[in-house]
């Protein structure tokens, strides 16, 4: 009943966004409100921006794409501030085609679905309401009333542009209809929707030779001649195309590259000059966004046809590459989990990461830049601190490849592996080397992967095991640190003292006889040594401290654990370094004593209230790292 309650409510909220009335009455509202009377590019830009933005790293972050795109603030960026921004106001670039290429599974259909759904919705706010005539097929713009010589008058009393005339069916209803009077024209909000076939059409190619241009344009009733007389009579005609229904919103051109060439002409005039041709008819106005989506290797040979040269300059082409921040494309398989039917499988912490390590190596470019290698250049780019390189390392690297992400390993393929290894183990929990032995085994059945590749994949799976031996390693000892938070705390207060005692030429007093000491550097080089702190540069390391505890206590603020993440790494390792032994003999004993078992069933416990492993994954976890331990 609460669904159906839901419907209703819905049902009843939709009813009370309706509107109707004159023509009149509706220069009423867009003296109000003019922002009714935008463009269609105008229309989706605001859609975009109304959602917010964010300033992050000096990168304009918009949060209508937030939940579904992930890793692709730059292509984001680029899309909307060179392609959205300058149509809503009005310059050339509206005057295109909007292509999205890229790499398969790679966002640009994602990016189309959403502008649509997004559309829908915000045809249904204040901000974006949408009112056309009443009964047109076409939801025409009312503004098309006005006649030509009285536009200039309209937008200096109003300033509002109109662009476009009436169409052929609405100028012989104003005549038989309402007798020329346009102030009495009827007017009604709509709401766009591509299930209706509303403000949103999408065109799929099909067979050449039996596809009809009337399914972009529209076509002849031949039913309703003998009524009208002539098949140039509008009311003979079905303004049914996708070119109509899309009027006022956005129209998807699927496979539009490997379309028929009489097909892509009628964009050519709907482009540049905001109409086509159909029927037996002067060229009909539309207001509308077409957007196409296709791969690198399609556009290279579609630019290479010189009989499409005429379309090229009324393209502009939008590069969407790959994700290339492991973060955000664990976030990509997260989403596309949930989306499944796999989402009660218990997936280990981690196994995600080490798929996203793996297909971010395979579309990252070999820097020239001497001392960096692809993991480096995957941590810098998923916004990891690395020693010796800043932002402006990382903006260098990037103008090194400025396509870079254009290939590598698509997030289905690794999808696909993931669900291969769900249904493989039978077991409702898979961890990391699951997954990788999945992506390995895949490899030699992808058919459009080259043996080299192939090879240097290989490695990838490998340097990809690499790095979560590591985190296996780190996750195990943090768990094995009783009252972890409490040691850390006491070794970095112990560093603290002797960093600022060390600093300022002064000694420390023995806590339990009271003499003076020297500052220890023994305990001070022991932690700065694990974050690859060097002899000479301890100093300037220190003084930084020194200077960051400083400035949190001019500001009230308390430096602790957390508040410098190189030293809490460095803490952090130190712990673990100290630990070692004790972990290894723990974990590997095959008959452990009373204080192992109890000792491994806490770890157990840990891992699992606070590092999100269960039972299964947890014990294999310790295994593991068990085995690495004693290698």
């Amino acid at each position: 009943m609460d669904i159906l309650n839901k419907v209703k409510q819905y049902r009843e909220e939709e009813q009370q966004l309706k509107w109707e009335g004159t023509f009149g009455e509706y220069l009423d509202i867009i003296k109000q409100r003019p922002e009714v009377a935008q463009t269609a590019h105008s229309r989706i830009y605001n859609m975009i921006k109304s959602a917010g933005i964010t300033e992050r790293d000096s990168k304009r972050m918009y949060e209508f794409f937030g939940e579904e795109i992930f890793g692709l603030e730059e292509a984001i960026e680029r899309l909307v501030e060179e392609y959205f921004h300058p149509a809503a106001k009005r310059l050339d670039v509206r005057k295109r085609i909007l292509l999205l290429m890229g790499p398969v599974s790679g966002g640009k259909s994602t990016i189309v679905t959403m502008l649509k759904r997004g559309l829908e919705k915000y045809s249904r706010t204040d901000e974006g309401a949408v009112y056309a005539i009443k009964g047109c097929p076409m939801q025409e713009d009312p503004l098309h009333l006005i006649p030509p010589h009285l536009r200039q008058e309209f937008l200096e009393e109003y300033g509002i542009r109109i662009e476009g005339s009436l169409s052929p069916l609405n100028t012989m209803r104003l005549e038989k209809e309402y007798n020329g009077k346009i102030e009495d024209v009827r007017v009604e909000r709509i709401f766009f929707s591509e299930d209706k076939r509303v403000g949103i059409g999408t065109f799929s190619p099909s067979d050449p030779k039996s596809q009809d241009i009337a399914d972009l344009t529209g076509s002849i009733d031949f039913s309703t001649i003998a009524e009208y007389g002539s098949e140039s009579d509008p009311r003979a005609y079905r303004f049914d195309g996708e070119l109509n229904k899309a009027n006022r919103g956005m129209m998807e051109f699927q496979e539009m590259l490997k379309c028929d060439e009489k097909f892509l002409w009628h964009l050519l005039s709907l482009t540049q000059e905001g109409n086509f041709k159909a029927g037996r008819f002067a060229l009909i106005s539309a207001d509308e966004l077409i957007v196409a989506h296709t791969n690198e290797a399609e556009y290279r040979s579609f630019i290479a046809n010189q009989k499409n040269e005429a379309l090229h300059s009324r393209i502009i082409v939008m590069p969407i590459p790959y994700n290339l921040k492991v973060s955000e494309e664990e976030r990509i398989y997260q989403k596309m989990i949930r989306e499944s039917d796999m989402a009660h499988v218990h997936i280990a912490p981690h196994a995600l990461r080490v798929a996203a390590i793996f297909s971010i190596l395979t579309r990252l470019e070999d820097s020239k830049k001497p001392g960096v290698d692809l993991i480096k250049k995957m941590r810098l780019y998923d916004g990891e601190s690395v020693e010796g390189y800043n932002q402006a390392d990382v903006d260098e690297l990037k103008d090194e490849f400025p396509v870079e992400g254009m290939n590598g390993i698509d997030p289905r393929y690794v999808i696909n592996r993931i669900s291969s290894a769900i249904i493989r183990k039978e077991v409702p929990a898979i961890n990391a080397l699951d997954v990788l032995r999945s992506l390995k085994e895949g490899l030699s059945q992808h058919p459009s992967i080259s043996d080299d590749d192939k090879e240097t994949y290989m490695n990838y799976i490998s340097v990809a095991r690499k790095e979560y031996d590591e985190i296996a390693k780190k996750e195990v000892q943090k768990a094995f640190v009783y009252s972890y938070e409490e040691s850390a705390k006491t070794l970095m207060d112990n560093y603290l003292d002797n960093v600022e005692a060390y600093c300022n030429k002064n000694k420390l007093k023995d806590p339990l006889t009271g003499e003076e000491m020297n500052p220890d550097e023994k305990l001070m080089r022991s932690i700065e040594e694990q974050i690859g702190i060097s002899e000479n540069a301890k100093k300037t390391f220190r003084e930084e401290i020194l200077i960051r505890i400083s400035a949190f206590a001019r500001k009230g603020k308390r430096f602790d654990y957390n508040s410098h993440e190189r030293l809490r790494e460095a803490i952090q390792k130190k712990l673990f370094a100290d630990l070692k032994d004790v972990v290894k003999i723990t974990t590997s004993s095959k008959t452990p004593d009373e204080s192992q078992l109890k000792k491994i069933n806490e770890v157990i416990a840990r891992l699992i209230d606070e590092y999100g492993y269960n039972s299964v994954s947890a014990n294999e976890l310790l295994r593991y790292v068990g085995s690495l331990l004693n290698r």
